[in-house]
């Protein structure tokens, strides 16, 4: 079975006013991703204070945070997210970020979103809350992320809210637009009803659709807790997770690296080894940093202390 990989999605949206640990400054940014590289995770996503909504991602935090990170842990993957699409954007702004962190050496896998999906809480009644927020992604809109990432041989982070969304994907899959991918498996938690419920029959009917496949594919729930629900039956069957204060809504206050280390402990019970970042880059197929963008210097890193699972 293939080392563990597991991804730490440190922030997204959720602000401290909901968990206090959650990083939102460049300085928190690197200081959790380094926790959480320390604690067992591969892959780091983030988001700055770009919104949904905002047309344009700045890039310039992003670059700030990576050259950090990769000081330190020069194999890490990063990458970004971006905002939604609609009448008050074009996908050539929403992705510009991507494209500039790119040509600029840091970013090794992209995000590649290939549909839209209705987003928003649940309210006191229980209900959907009655907010106009719908996360757009045209054909066009993932023609136009898959073209590019394609030209600059940039591996891709791609996001299934819902089975059309895998069912797009596995057609550029087939016809090699997307020859090196993670699939994302997103699953909506009790706090954000999309997409299919975070339970065995619902990984069972994604998992159907890769047959004939090599995918490797992720587990996470928004809105809840994979660690709960569906992480074991991820690490059984040879899939990886996604933890992190981004998804995360259950007890407590945790840190990004508690629940890191809570996937590692369970991956050290099924006998199966974690990733290491330089793992996770090959079982995913990511290029290593162009040198132009990190230079000699920055791809002097600290290695991984051993952690009894590693290889």
């Amino acid at each position: 079975m293939q080392p563990l990989i597991i991804e730490a999605a440190i922030n997204g949206a959720t602000r401290k006013q909901t968990n206090r640990h959650v990083p939102r400054s460049v300085e928190e940014i690197v200081a959790v991703a380094h926790a959480s590289l320390d604690a067992g995770a591969s892959i780091v996503h983030h988001h700055n204070d770009d919104g949904l909504r905002d047309p344009r991602h700045a890039s310039a935090p992003y670059r700030e945070a990576w050259t950090a990170i990769y000081r330190r842990w020069p194999d890490a993957v990063l990458y970004p997210t971006m905002g939604g699409g609609g009448p008050h954007t074009t996908i050539r702004d929403r992705y510009a970020h991507v494209e500039e962190l790119t040509d600029a050496g840091l970013l090794r896998m992209s995000v590649i979103d290939p549909g839209s999906v209705s987003l928003g809480p649940v309210d006191g009644d229980g209900l959907p809350a009655p907010v106009d927020l719908v996360y757009q992604n045209t054909f066009a809109d993932v023609r136009y992320m898959a073209d590019r990432c394609r030209e600059r041989g940039v591996a891709v982070h791609v996001s299934i809210f819902e089975p059309g969304f895998l069912r797009v994907a596995l057609a550029y899959h087939a016809a090699s637009r997307f020859p090196r991918a993670k699939i994302q498996l997103y699953f909506g938690g009790p706090e954000l009803p999309f997409g299919l419920p975070p339970t065995a029959a619902s990984l069972d009917a994604y998992l159907a659709m890769f047959e004939g496949t090599a995918l490797p594919w992720m587990v996470g729930v928004i809105g809840g807790d994979v660690s709960s629900t569906l992480a074991e039956l991820a690490i059984e069957r040879g899939g990886h997770v996604r933890v992190g204060l981004e998804d995360y809504a259950g007890p407590g206050q945790p840190r990004n690296e508690e629940l890191v280390a809570a996937i590692v402990a369970m991956a050290k019970r099924h006998g199966r080894p974690v990733a290491t970042p330089a793992d996770a880059a090959e079982i995913i197929g990511v290029v290593s940093p162009r040198s132009s963008g990190l230079g000699p210097g920055l791809r002097r890193g600290v290695a991984r202390p051993n952690n009894g699972l590693s290889r």
